[in-house]
């Protein structure tokens, strides 16, 4: 295997990418837009991962809502700087499943579905 990569496909694909360069610090890849301005296909960079972003076609069996995945980012401890700053520019229009805080396995954690339906698990 070559890599591996987190795929993600939202409406509003353009938005997203910027939101997620911003929470994640990451850096933006290889990516191809459609005529819209959203993109066919993005890869950020974030930490080394791979985090691929597309918009969601209108006739795609691909469902824009009832996500069953949840992506978990684990900075590691020294690093709460970071989650703090995703946790900030995520937070905007989501549903906060566990607030910012102390979990039984992270002295750090939050569980959040951001606005475009996808779900985070971020912690130290």
């Amino acid at each position: 295997m070559l890599r591996s990569m987190m795929q993600i496909y939202v409406k509003g694909s353009n938005s997203a990418v910027e939101l997620y360069l911003n929470a994640f610090g990451a850096t933006l890849g290889f990516n191809v837009k459609n005529s819209d301005g959203n993109y066919y296909h993005s890869e950020l960079d974030v930490c080394g991962h791979i985090l691929a972003v597309a918009e969601v076609d209108e006739d795609s069996d691909i469902p824009v809502t009832g996500n069953t995945m949840q992506f978990c980012f684990h900075y590691g401890e020294g690093n709460e700087v970071s989650v703090r700053h995703a946790y900030e520019v995520l937070k905007e229009g989501s549903e906060i499943r566990f607030p910012l805080g102390p979990s039984d396995f992270s002295p750090l954690c939050t569980d959040i579905i951001d606005k475009f339906g996808v779900r985070w698990c971020l912690f130290v």
